[in-house]
């Protein structure tokens, strides 16, 4: 193993720096999970990705979803939340680490995303960025060993997601061996029963597998997707594959734990397969 190691920023802060803790919490919000039967291998999940207390019980059926079934590469793909750029930054080489070890990057399919434009070789939006981060204790957790695609999306348009997608399409040698992670929180600081109402239709959105309808939703802010382009992303792929059945597994926003409804923040996990 060579190259960069993002080491973790958040280890410590959003969720637990000691690995035995960072297990055990995991394991609980993964027990306390129930989920439909999925009948084939997931393709794509949707993972929120706020601090685990207030996001990792939701982010836990999506997880649960991927649970103990094989995958080689996970493709997580984050939105930017402290700078803009126009085009999807890759960290294209060596590892992200968290408390649960190393992951290495899957340099292959890393270079064969890039095209010198719109998805480029950018280490920099990473180094700050919680939303990919977030994801990767889960992953670890469920999966053990897998190699790592880390992209994170400045611009999130309908064009932009289309070019990743298809890239994707393009460069993914084995999609039964390939998971794509979209990390998106829902409505930011809303009172709790606009944010439901705002988030229902993200639910809808997904479950009709309705990307254009979600983008042009998002658009208009009659809904809100820190992550919206991750989540039309991880949609168009699935498409590409034929793939085109979305389950949203689970709901829920920061008011059911503050007790603060009047400024909520929603999250929800969704399965494709």
């Amino acid at each position: 193993m060579s190259g960069p190691i993002r080491r973790p920023v958040i280890a410590g802060s959003w969720y637990p720096g000691k690995p035995e803790t960072l297990r055990k919490d995991i394991t609980a919000y993964l027990n306390n999970a129930r989920i439909p039967e999925i009948p084939v291998k997931p393709v794509a999940v949707v993972s929120p990705h706020a601090g685990y207390m207030y996001s990792g019980p939701v982010a836990a059926y999506a997880y649960k979803a991927v649970q103990g079934r094989d995958y080689s590469t996970v493709v997580v793909v984050s939105p930017s939340h402290r700078a803009y750029f126009p085009h999807v930054a890759v960290w294209p080489k060596g590892c992200y680490e968290t408390p649960l070890g190393i992951i290495e990057v899957d340099e292959d399919l890393c270079a064969g995303l890039l095209d010198g434009r719109d998805i480029v070789d950018d280490p920099g939006p990473h180094g700050s960025e919680h939303a990919l981060e977030i994801q990767l204790p889960f992953l670890q957790h469920v999966l053990g060993t897998f190699r790592l695609c880390p992209l994170i999306m400045g611009r999130q348009d309908l064009s932009q997601c289309r070019v990743l997608a298809e890239a994707l399409g393009r460069c993914v040698r084995d999609p039964d061996s390939t998971l794509v992670v979209a990390s998106s929180d829902l409505s930011h600081f809303h009172s709790s029963k606009s944010a439901e109402d705002m988030d229902k239709r993200v639910a809808s959105h997904i479950e009709a597998f309705d990307a254009k309808g979600l983008s042009n939703a998002l658009e208009k802010s009659t809904s809100e997707a820190c992550g919206g382009g991750p989540i039309i992303t991880a949609m168009l792929y699935g498409s590409l594959l034929g793939r085109t059945t979305a389950k949203v597994l689970r709901y829920a926003h920061s008011g059911q734990i503050t007790g603060d409804n009047s400024s909520v923040v929603g999250y929800l996990s969704a399965v494709i397969y």
